[in-house]
C-alpha cells in the first residue's frame, strides 16, 4: 500500500488489489473521502486473442464490484467506432462489437476526450499512416 501527501500527513492511500500483463487494478482513498474508489490501468496486447483474459478481467471485476466507484483508463488497442480510425484497410467490425460488448457488460461509460482525435499512429511515411483512438478513460454508474 503506497501513502501519498505532504506535510507528513496521509491523505491518499493506494492498494493494489491486482495486477496482470494487462492491468494493475487498485483501490484508492482519500482521508475527506468517505467511499472508496477502484482505479485499472490498463495497456491491452495487440492481437485479440490475447485481449480475452483482460475482458474476462474486466467483465468479473464489473460483476463482484458493482457498488463501488470504478474508472478504468488506458491504451486498450482496439477502437469502438470506425471514426476512430483514418488510413489502412477497414477495419474489422467484429474486434469493434466484441469490446462494445465487453463495455456495456461492465455498465461503463466513455468520458470522451478532449484534444487530438487520434491517440495512436503507425509514424509510417504520409501515404501509408494510420491512426487510431486506443487510449479512453471510462467510468461505472457509482463514479459519476
Amino acid at each position: 500500500m503506497g501513502r501519498f501527501g505532504y506535510s507528513g500527513q496521509l491523505t491518499f492511500s493506494c492498494k493494489v488489489l491486482e495486477a496482470d500483463e494487462q492491468q494493475v487494478t487498485c483501490e484508492l482513498s482519500h482521508v475527506e473521502a468517505l467511499d472508496t474508489y477502484i482505479n485499472t490501468f490498463v495497456y491491452a496486447k495487440c492481437k485479440d486473442y490475447l485481449k480475452k483474459p483482460l475482458w474476462e478481467r474486466m467483465l468479473y471485476f464489473a460483476d463482484t464490484n458493482n457498488i463501488i466507484p470504478w474508472c478504468i483508463v488506458g491504451d486498450f488497442n482496439v477502437i469502438t467506432d470506425l471514426d476512430e480510425k483514418l488510413g489502412g484497410i477497414p477495419y474489422n467490425m467484429r474486434k469493434i462489437l466484441e469490446f462494445i460488448g465487453v463495455i456495456e457488460a461492465c455498465g461503463l461509460i466513455d468520458l470522451g476526450f478532449n484534444g487530438p482525435k487520434f491517440t495512436w499512429s503507425n509514424q509510417r511515411g504520409i501515404n501509408f499512416r494510420i491512426w487510431k483512438r486506443l487510449d479512453r478513460a471510462m467510468v461505472n454508474d457509482k463514479w459519476l
